[in-house]
């Protein structure tokens, strides 16, 4: 009985630390939560501080609450629209003295968002308030924001020099000939070089061809942008010859950029504060090199978007656009479509904006998100679609039903083209002894056979309907765009075209932002857009996805209260590029393993920004982690 009896109690004892543990985890994560509450009463005077340390993107994606574990960084994802309104809002207020830009582990963005964030950063300095920049290295991107402040700070260990859009692309099929896997491509599109990777060593010149265009125009677009916002800085001698700028700097990069004007002052995060703390105020109970802060969180919800006057409604397409049902970031049809339906019934709506961030994906559920939008013109109202970023293949499919369409000069558009990847593995499995047989009522019995490998019958049906799926998709921009459909074939075939040609060629009406488009919207429906706010229809994050939000960032805004973690010099920056190379490889080979469903998706478009969405993310954390337990 003894044994029993002692028994009893340990089984007691650890029940009762297990209850405390839960308990004392759950109030520590409420806490969390608590603390992490954005305090619009917290705004008081001093420095607004936008530490972008992460990406910019149209809708960041559901924090993942595994994302932390393993040593993986979880990167960071920040609405354009937030930090634009945040700018906006500051360059007014008394109660802001200066805007602070750390920039030291900015992740970048496609250019049209880096853009648009850096036009905010310029009202701000042409407002006549000051606007301080800091890194340690500044990329093409951080530059170009940096550019539109009044002061740009560079730590005297690191500096700038420009790399431009472009460089290497993986190619698979020596390794996938290797591995005897049989990659069958059923596309149309003589551009549509997403499927190259696995079926050439190189770039095609068709490829090359049109990369070269599309990279000319967004890079002189990038050029004229920061000489416009900084006319001082001398760029060119870093863009044509930077190897003998540096030499002749005796490799002091720093030194050098501020010689050619494009950085005011040399100093390490301590002097930068200082200088800081002279125009915001000393925050006394700090260390040396601390100054009076807001949060940008507390900002945020000290001026909320507008909500007065007739609703405007604008449905967000973010991201890959994918099958089914998904969380933000990522374009499910499913979620859209659900989404936008609602809002029709329930919101009282006066017109439409399609919000389009995303270079494609399912055919089907772009298909889905059009018809969804379709329901919006069958009750009347106007629907204007708004570029971001990224509008390619699927992403142009859902702009189809728009009366009018705005983009960005450097918006990245067209990819109007189709395609379908199937691996089969019947070589792969010769290579081992491993044959297949079987019978077969039909042609098609089994097929496709990813064992024995497809048939002519399999593959002609295959193609056949990726045809129509074409004819299809340029039915639809030709009716929309009021073009023959010969003419869209020809400026379609799966090329990717920059905002400023689409305009010229027609598949763009206008240039403008979002703001644009939704007044726009108001015009159309016979408003005056001053009375009119904008609707966002997206889904609102639960009670978990608050708290794992708040338990990963931290607060939002506590960066501003602790000592800032340096984002490395030029060569820390370099080899993050190579890791992005990497994660981006990992990305091929899980689509080529994963293909299904017809697609009109822009996978090139992956080179001209970051990795952003979830798995997009979690590919990053997974190289990081490889490369750390690597030990490089």
């Amino acid at each position: 009985m003894k044994l029993v009896r002692g028994a009893w109690k340990l089984l007691v004892g650890i029940k009762d630390a297990l209850v405390l543990l839960f308990m004392l985890l759950f109030f520590g994560a409420l806490f969390a939560v608590l603390s992490a509450k954005p305090n619009p009463g917290g705004v008081k005077d001093g420095a607004l501080v936008l530490a972008i340390d992460g990406t910019i993107v149209e809708q960041p994606a559901e924090a993942d609450p595994f994302g932390g574990f393993g040593g993986g960084q979880v990167p960071r994802e920040y609405r354009m629209r937030d930090l634009v309104r945040a700018l906006d809002a500051a360059k007014d207020d008394a109660r802001v003295k200066v805007v602070v830009l750390d920039l030291d582990r900015f992740g970048g963005g496609y250019p049209a968002a880096v853009a648009e964030v850096g036009e905010a950063i310029r009202r701000v300095r042409d407002a006549k308030k000051p606007v301080l920049a800091y890194a340690t290295g500044y990329s093409d991107a951080s530059y170009l924001l940096a550019a539109n402040a009044s002061e740009i700070w560079v730590d005297p260990m690191g500096g700038t020099i420009f790399s431009g859009p472009g460089g290497s692309r993986l190619y698979y099929k020596g390794l996938i000939d290797k591995l005897g896997v049989t990659t069958h491509v059923y596309k149309v599109g003589k551009f549509k070089s997403a499927v190259e990777p696995y079926i050439l060593t190189a770039q095609s010149p068709e490829a090359k061809q049109a990369n070269e265009a599309l990279y000319g125009a967004i890079f002189g677009q990038w050029r004229e942008a920061v000489k416009k916002a900084r006319p001082k800085a001398r760029i060119e001698p870093l863009l044509t010859n930077p190897a003998d700028a540096v030499v002749a700097a005796n490799g002091d990069f720093a030194k050098m950029n501020q010689q050619l004007g494009m950085v005011d002052k040399l100093g390490d995060r301590l002097a930068f504060g200082k200088r800081v703390a002279e125009i915001a105020g000393v925050d006394a109970n700090k260390p040396a090199g601390s100054y009076k802060t807001i949060k940008l969180a507390n900002w945020l919800e000290a001026n909320p978007v507008k909500k007065t006057g007739d609703a405007i409604g604008v449905i967000t397409v973010a991201g890959e656009i994918v099958d089914g049902k998904a969380g933000p970031g990522v374009a499910a049809g499913d979620t859209i479509a659900n989404l936008l339906l609602k809002g029709l019934a329930d919101k009282k709506l006066k017109a439409l904006v399609v919000r389009v961030d995303s270079p494609g994906g399912s055919a089907l559920a772009s298909e889905r998100i059009r018809q969804a939008i379709l329901v919006a013109k069958e009750q009347k109202l106007p629907v204007v679609v708004s570029m971001g970023s990224l509008a390619a293949s699927g992403g142009y499919w859902v702009s189809t039903p728009g009366d009018v369409i705005f983009a960005e000069p450097n918006t990245i558009t067209g990819s109007i083209g189709i395609f379908g990847i199937l691996p089969t593995f019947e070589n792969s499995l010769a290579k081992i002894g491993v044959t297949s047989d079987g019978v077969k009522t039909t042609p098609l019995t089994g097929q496709p056979d990813v064992y024995a490998g497809t048939n002519a019958e399999v593959d002609r049906v295959l193609q056949s309907g990726i045809e129509q799926g074409y004819r299809r998709f340029i039915g639809l921009v030709a009716g929309s765009r009021k073009m023959t459909t010969a003419r869209v074939d020809e400026i379609g075939q799966g090329r990717v075209w920059d905002g400023g040609t689409a305009r010229q060629l027609g598949l763009v009406d206008r240039f403008g932002n979002l703001d644009d488009a939704v007044a726009e919207a108001a015009k159309r429906a016979k408003l005056d857009p001053a009375k009119t706010h904008a609707v966002f229809l997206e889904k609102e994050p639960d009670w978990f996805s608050a708290l794992i939000a708040g338990l990963m960032s931290g607060g939002d805004g506590d960066e501003e209260e602790a000592a800032p973690e340096s984002g490395g010099d030029l060569y820390a920056r370099i080899a993050g590029d190579r890791r992005a190379v990497l994660a981006q490889a990992l990305g091929d080979a899980k689509r080529l393993a994963g293909a299904s469903s017809m697609q009109a998706r822009c996978l090139e478009c992956a080179a001209y920004g970051p990795m952003t969405g979830p798995q997009a993310q979690a590919d990053a954390r997974l190289i990081d982690l490889v490369m750390a337990k690597l030990g490089w």
